[in-house]
């Protein structure tokens, strides 16, 4: 686990440093940068910052031997949006953005108002759902307990990053899968004899799985 604590420390002078002390003071308006190892994002109330900055992010990075990932770098119109559905003015701008795992795009709160949203990444549920899939596999003869309780820690670890506000729909799908697949793989182990629901709902009244939850509440 060196690499991601090598990227904090790097990129902390190469980015957090440059855009504090050289960037941000000479912009038109304000700005925010947010970073996680190697992954970030600028925010600017200008697009005429955005343009200014990204011409010259990729000379700051190149002098360090450093360069922006081709198909993550982009320019994102999110300004909020003043009827609904959402009108974009400029049609070649995406309006909703990737980020450590989660897909950023405007929605509308309880109470009407517009609000960021956060889902889980399609790729992020479909490899999720890939390694259950797989370990379903594996453990297909496992004890029936041991099975609940491998497939309980994956799904509880899911739940643990993924479960924040405006995202339970997508952890129910997950746990709907998560059921489906388990299915699929304990009637594999009886010669592929198909499992009924109802025996499987049995099963799992015996040997549950944990059920969707939000961890982490914004307001």
């Amino acid at each position: 686990m060196i690499s991601p604590l090598l990227a904090n420390i790097y990129l902390h002078y190469v980015v957090d440093e440059w855009y504090a002390e050289a960037v941000s003071s000479r912009l038109r308006g304000s700005s925010t940068l947010v970073r996680y190892c190697d992954d970030f994002v600028m925010l600017f109330v200008f697009e005429e910052d955005v343009r200014r900055v990204l011409g010259v992010l990729s000379l700051r990075l190149g002098k360090y031997g450093l360069q922006l990932h081709p198909d993550k770098t982009r320019v994102v119109d999110c300004r909020i949006p003043r009827r609904w559905p959402p009108r974009v003015v400029d049609r070649n701008l995406p309006t909703s953005f990737n980020f450590l795992g989660f897909t950023h795009v405007w929605g509308r709160s309880r109470w009407g108002m517009s609000a960021v949203r956060q889902y889980t990444a399609k790729d992020r549920l479909a490899r999720s759902l890939k390694a259950i899939n797989e370990w379903c596999r594996r453990m297909r003869h496992w004890p029936l307990r041991d099975q609940q309780q491998r497939l309980s820690r994956m799904l509880q670890g899911h739940y643990a990053y993924y479960g924040i506000s405006s995202n339970i729909e997508r952890l129910q799908a997950l746990h709907r899968a998560a059921q489906r697949l388990w299915r699929k793989w304990l009637a594999r182990r009886s010669r592929g004899q198909p499992l009924a629901w109802e025996r499987f709902l049995r099963l799992l009244a015996r040997f549950p799985l944990p059920t969707p939850r939000i961890i982490h509440r914004y307001t």
